[in-house]
């Protein structure tokens, strides 16, 4: 990734779902990345001869936020169907990778998703008042580690 003095935007991105059983192909495209995050906790210690009355901090272990993925309905299942198998026991944890592109639509930076799986699915919200408003569903993913590199 280049430095440049203007940020990207945030609306140009493609989504991967890793890459077994065709689930890297774009189906529909998503509208809505949020959530990647990652916080290390830290451990208090103090040695009791030290001289100087305060702690140090030690970092431990680290923990990744939810992420949380949207996309209209477009008929294609196979967000559902992710969550179903894991609901019924089967693993398919996967490399869920969101690249961000410049306006000229060249890959700058990814956020690499390891071991992702499946936390929630949400349908959409219908309503009968006529709106002009597009079906949503949403995938919560949960991932033990959250990688970001620049491209």
């Amino acid at each position: 990734m280049a430095t440049r003095n203007n940020p990207y935007g945030a609306f140009n991105f493609l989504v991967k779902l890793g890459d077994t059983g065709g689930e890297d192909q774009i189906a529909g495209g998503f509208s809505d990345f949020s959530g990647a995050g990652n916080e290390v906790k830290f451990s208090e210690y103090r040695n009791g001869n030290d001289p100087e009355n305060h702690v140090r901090k030690i970092a431990n272990t680290n923990t990744t936020n939810d992420v949380t993925l949207k996309r209209g309905i477009i008929g294609d299942l196979r967000l559902f169907n992710w969550i179903k198998a894991t609901r019924e026991g089967e693993y398919d944890a996967r490399t869920v990778t969101v690249t961000l592109h410049d306006e000229g639509r060249q890959p700058v930076c990814a956020w690499v998703l390891r071991a992702a799986q499946p936390k929630k699915w949400v349908g959409p919200t219908l309503t009968g008042k006529g709106g002009g408003e597009v079906a949503m569903e949403e995938l919560h993913l949960v991932a033990e580690r959250i990688d970001f590199q620049s491209l």
